[in-house]
């Protein structure tokens, strides 16, 4: 994954059988929704007196920009009390994978819908290697946005100057760019795979 994985285990042995299947699971989640801006898992064991045994707990949560996040739970006492534990992580992220498919389709509508939402931009500052930088509004803002955060799997695309179209979004530290579009420039992408000019 592109996103650091946090996998947090409580009264469960950590083995990599258990590791390589969590990290599988993830990895399809990216493939659904390339621009994640967290993943973190927890499985544990929680104590339970009134059943006889102990079932597993398995929770993942994500956050997809700008600003949702998503959570699914899953216990192996939600039907079979012995059901093992790498099929409880995957029913868990199944749970989870529906809830991202419906996020990133209703979101691709929107961006269709609403694209006079957008605001014109360019990239100011870009820090390629920690995949971050700064855009520069049209009104003369300076706006953080983050590799996650632009469409297509086109950070690598981006330089200083290039021109993009984004949505506003609240993070943690305050106004952020999420859905960052690159808007072509001459000499990028151009009909037939060859840049203009060649």
């Amino acid at each position: 994954m592109r996103v650091p994985l946090e996998l947090t285990f409580r009264d469960v042995r950590k083995t990599s059988a258990l590791e390589a299947v969590v990290h599988n699971e993830a990895a399809k989640l990216e493939r659904i929704c390339p621009y994640l801006t967290s993943c973190s898992v927890s499985i544990e064991r929680p104590h339970r007196h009134e059943q006889s045994g102990s079932p597993y707990r398995v929770r993942v949560y994500v956050r997809v920009p700008p600003g949702h996040e998503l959570v699914a739970r899953r216990e192996s006492g939600e039907g079979d009390l012995h059901e093992n534990l790498e099929t409880v992580v995957r029913r868990a992220f199944r749970g989870l994978e529906r809830q991202l498919r419906e996020i990133t389709e209703k979101q691709r509508g929107e961006v269709k819908i609403h694209e006079m939402q957008e605001t014109t931009a360019v990239v100011e500052q870009l820090f390629t290697e920690q995949g971050f930088g700064f855009l520069r509004t049209v009104g003369g803002r300076q706006i953080y946005f983050h590799r996650n955060s632009v469409l297509y799997d086109d950070f690598d695309r981006l330089e200083v100057g290039t021109g993009v179209r984004f949505v506003e979004s609240v993070g943690e530290e305050g106004p952020q760019a999420s859905t960052v579009k690159v808007v072509d420039k001459p000499g990028k992408r151009a009909a037939g795979g060859q840049q203009e000019g060649l």
